[in-house]
């Protein structure tokens, strides 16, 4: 079976995706910065797991070196670790702002992403899943009858645009892998702290992302999607 690696995998829809990947007979590794937590995950779903902090040079590249003397190649990265950025009002962005979710967001992705691209490219169907939003969508944030118009979210949104960017990027530069941007949908995680009616489970939403990780090698790449193609 695959190997599998999730990021930021001990809450959340990377917890809820690391859980059902192993259901299906998958090796999964959770990765997880905080060691406490991260042991704990994986006692709990019976998994292995690697410290991994997204936005450490130091830390991604010990935990690719780990994982290919425990395995050798990498069949499904998932780069799940994101947070939301803190609610600020027009007239106060500033580019500090941006720096922390945009260090997770998407240098975090891009640092793990580069770090793994070597085990990656030993598997004979390597997956990549970025997770998204459509926050992040040009084509859902210029629509005045989309649920995400009237938000104001400069900080996460465009993170995410940045990160559907990279998902097309790569896809392209890297015709061999299967690398696509998924919106797991809203679902009750620490990123917003919404529950309740319309909101999913962790698990509702982790079946979006396990759905392109588990794409055969002829599968789709280089696209943005919830249970359908979604617009850029």
């Amino acid at each position: 079976m695959s190997i599998a690696l999730i990021t930021g995998a001990n809450k959340g829809l990377g917890k809820a995706t690391a859980r059902r990947l192993a259901e299906l007979g998958h090796t999964v590794y959770l990765g997880a910065r905080d060691a406490e937590r991260g042991q704990s995950a994986a006692r709990e779903l019976d998994v292995p797991w690697l410290q991994l902090d997204v936005t450490d040079d130091a830390s991604v590249n010990a935990a690719a070196a780990e994982l290919t003397r425990r395995e050798g190649r990498l069949d499904i990265l998932v780069n799940n670790a994101g947070v939301g950025g803190r609610d600020v009002k027009p007239d106060d962005l500033t580019a500090d702002d941006l720096r922390e979710a945009y260090d997770v967001n998407v240098f975090g992705l891009v640092r793990v992403t580069h770090a793994f691209l070597p085990l990656l490219h030993r598997s004979q169907a390597g997956v990549v899943v970025n997770v998204s939003s459509r926050l992040g969508a040009f084509g859902a944030m210029t629509d005045p009858d989309s649920f995400q118009y009237p938000y104001f979210t400069p900080v996460y949104g465009s993170s995410k645009a940045a990160v559907n960017m990279l998902t097309v990027q790569l896809a392209k530069a890297l015709p061999q892998l299967r690398i696509n941007a998924v919106e797991p949908g809203l679902t009750a995680t620490d990123l917003h702290g919404l529950s309740g009616p319309g909101v999913q489970t962790p698990e509702e939403g982790a079946e979006h992302i396990v759905r392109l990780a588990t794409v055969a090698a002829d599968g789709p790449t280089g696209t943005f999607s919830y249970d359908t193609p979604l617009p850029w």
